[in-house]
């Protein structure tokens, strides 16, 4: 007889029973006990080469990776949940468990290999709430691309990355993020489809690759960020406090269009790219 998924309340209960775990706050563990909920999110995942997933917890949503992908190179932190995962994963033979920080490890060269022998790499996680925003940026700015990105997040965070200009959720990190992707927030989840249940509901955020020129985007990110620095500020207070001292910020934002009163929530990413190919330029 065949075990139900490892999401199955009644599954999660007997797993958690069994090994004596208790959610650790430190790692940000919540475990998923909603199968519905971790199928979806595996079939939106694009996951049918390799697929990379940062902390699979005891398994949930890694069963359903392994079912829809050839191959899951699986991230994990604590060390308490080796055992447990090589008991619940233990039908399949397509799931490699790596004990390390995604934040410590190789990206280019793990994204590498798996295309290489897999032919394409995705990466779909439920991303600990704490290392949300560094693990999605290393993955932004990994040398070698991630076309899909599908994962859960805080609903805040995810409300952050989707926005779009003139929204109170629009920041840095939304220009950021639709530089490099084409971003859509999938759906929502509650907080009941957890255990325990975290004080906030979360959602799950797909980011799909754009083709574009990524040289120089360490330094447009930094420039996008001081244009954020102060919200309340316009753009040109918030740019004079940033540049050179000198620097003719008035020319600057005449070159590229752009009127020094408007503030940097109320910008669109072209006119974030003009003002970065004029400031390459003149600065």
């Amino acid at each position: 007889m065949m075990n139900k998924p490892v999401a199955a309340p009644s599954r999660t209960g007997e797993i958690l029973k069994k090994y004596d775990l208790k959610a650790k706050k430190g790692y940000g563990q919540n475990f998923l006990i909603d199968v519905s909920i971790v199928q979806k999110i595996a079939a939106s995942s694009h996951c049918e080469g390799a697929v990379i997933e940062i902390g699979p917890g005891i398994g949930s949503l890694t069963e359903q990776l392994a079912l829809r992908s050839r191959h899951v190179r699986s991230y994990e932190v604590d060390e308490r949940l080796l055992a447990v995962l090589d008991d619940t994963l233990s039908e399949y033979s397509n799931v490699e468990i790596i004990l390390q920080d995604i934040l410590q490890a190789d990206l280019e060269q793990s994204v590498r290999e798996l295309k290489e022998t897999y032919g394409s790499v995705s990466v779909c996680a439920n991303l600990p709430y704490y290392i949300t925003t560094p693990v999605l940026f290393r993955l932004f700015e990994c040398a070698e691309p991630v076309e899909w990105i599908t994962v859960m997040v805080q609903k805040e965070v995810a409300d952050r990355f989707a926005a779009g200009p003139g929204s109170p959720d629009y920041g840095a990190l939304s220009v950021e993020s639709a530089y490099l992707y084409d971003v859509k927030k999938l759906f929502q989840v509650p907080r009941t489809c957890f255990s325990p249940a975290p004080n906030v509901d979360s959602a799950v955020i797909q980011f799909r690759r754009k083709t574009v020129d990524t040289e120089g985007t360490g330094q447009f990110f930094e420039l996008v960020r001081a244009c954020f620095a102060q919200r309340r500020k316009t753009l040109y207070n918030n740019l004079k406090a940033y540049a050179p001292e000198g620097t003719g910020i008035n020319a600057v934002l005449a070159e590229a269009g752009i009127d020094p009163g408007i503030r940097a929530q109320n910008m669109t990413l072209e006119q974030f790219r003009a003002l970065y190919t004029v400031w390459r330029k003149m600065i």
